[in-house]
């Protein structure tokens, strides 16, 4: 797995982004995107991480939780959080979807 450097301390929260997917993909589809995001902390991820799924892409990625925290001010400890992130409008969402 390649590492890729997102600075989140650029990004905004915003409370718009879960809605947006689900309208782009519907809503089965966005369930399942994070449904993966969640299987792929689960099976490499560990307690200092959260799974990050792109918007616009859905692609997958896994975070720090002390690095969003300390760049955006979210806390992402604990389980079954996905943070949805947008490149295109430089957001940021926290999602917890169980």
């Amino acid at each position: 797995m390649s590492q890729l450097s997102v600075d989140f301390a650029s990004s905004a929260p915003a409370n718009d982004l879960w809605p947006a997917l689900v309208e782009r993909l519907g809503l089965e589809r966005s369930q399942r995107a994070v449904r993966q995001a969640l299987d792929l902390q689960a099976m490499q991820g560990s307690a200092s991480t959260l799974p990050v799924l792109f918007c616009e892409t859905c692609g997958l990625a896994l975070a720090s939780t002390d690095l969003l925290r300390e760049q955006t001010g979210l806390n992402g400890h604990g389980d079954n959080f996905v943070l949805l992130f947008s490149t295109r409008s430089n957001a940021v969402q926290l999602v917890c979807p169980k």
